[in-house]
């Protein structure tokens, strides 16, 4: 059973950067990784995906040109490299495999970004 904890969010203005980690208890390096975000009121949504070797990303085009999804394999972990930050970027963070396995959701790490 694989765990996946999201680290990293918090509270910056507009303009801002943060940078969210996805550490897991397990094995992440063998599955292609996601991304997702969840704001009030709306469906959780993909932002950003990587595949196992980290030579390939895909992103939401409301995200592309400003956030960078990386991963680093020995040390079981991916990364979002968020810049850039508008308020509509405020959500609660998740990583997952990429699609996604309903049964390795976390906890999530909150990003709020003020105008």
């Amino acid at each position: 059973q694989v765990q996946f904890v999201e680290s990293g969010g918090g509270l910056v203005q507009a303009g801002g950067a943060l940078r969210l980690s996805c550490d897991a208890s397990g094995r992440l390096s063998g599955f292609a990784m996601g991304w997702f975000r969840q704001a009030p009121g709306k469906e959780r949504e993909n932002v950003a995906g990587i595949n196992v070797n980290g030579l390939s990303t895909d992103y939401a085009d409301s995200v592309k040109g400003r956030f960078i999804i990386s991963r680093d394999n020995t040390k079981e972990t991916v990364f979002l490299q968020m810049n850039n930050l508008k308020p509509e970027d405020t959500a609660l963070y998740y990583c997952n495999t990429n699609p996604p396995t309903w049964a390795y959701w976390g906890q999530g790490t909150q990003v709020t970004v003020s105008s």
